[in-house]
């Protein structure tokens, strides 16, 4: 008979089931295991910027348990990669730019991403400073009327409801409006 020569143990193990080679089956260390959640949430974080909110509810969806959770979140604001100051702060600088909306709905939809009540007070302020509700309601207007659309004061009223404007503000809005239409006839 032929003899089979004998090979080194560590080649004849199967690679899948050592805990070493794949991370995936086995036991984990726990370093492994918040390697793994933080690698997670930095991919997840590259994409776009988020709010630890955000951050929080896609590792919950994957799986982590709350103190990974919380682990991984204070890393991530350790590394400075997590800050929903500077989140907000580039978010309304974004949306004001893009579609002007008064202060009411920037601090709902501040809050909906998951930002802090007094983070979004601080932020809104903060890029606010310079413009008030009149200035801002005048942009949200002509945002549309640079796309040819002449809307109707109906159609004014509801934009500057649905952006958040104060009542007070779009009845400005529409006082000053029909007095340039009764200038322009």
């Amino acid at each position: 008979r032929r003899r089979l020569r004998e090979r080194p143990r560590e080649r004849t193990r199967n690679r899948r089931l050592d805990p070493m080679r794949n991370g995936r089956t086995g036991k984990q260390p726990d370093s492994t295991k918040s390697d793994q959640w933080m690698s997670l949430a930095v991919r997840y974080l590259a994409r776009w910027d988020r709010t630890a909110a955000q951050v929080e509810r896609f590792l919950l969806g994957k799986g982590a348990s709350p103190a990974q959770i919380k682990e991984t979140i204070a890393r991530l604001f350790d590394l400075g990669y997590l800050n929903d100051g500077a989140y907000a702060e580039r978010w309304i600088e974004a949306c004001l730019a893009r579609r002007p909306m008064g202060r009411e709905r920037l601090e709902a939809e501040l809050l909906f991403k998951g930002v802090p009540e007094a983070v979004a007070g601080l932020a809104i302020r903060a890029a606010l400073r310079d413009l008030d509700e009149d200035t801002l309601a005048r942009r949200a207007l002509a945002v549309l009327q640079r796309t040819g659309r002449q809307l109707t004061p109906a159609q004014s009223v509801r934009l500057l409801r649905q952006r958040g404007f104060e009542e007070e503000t779009i009845d400005r809005m529409i006082g000053d409006r029909a007095r340039h239409e009764e200038c322009d006839r």
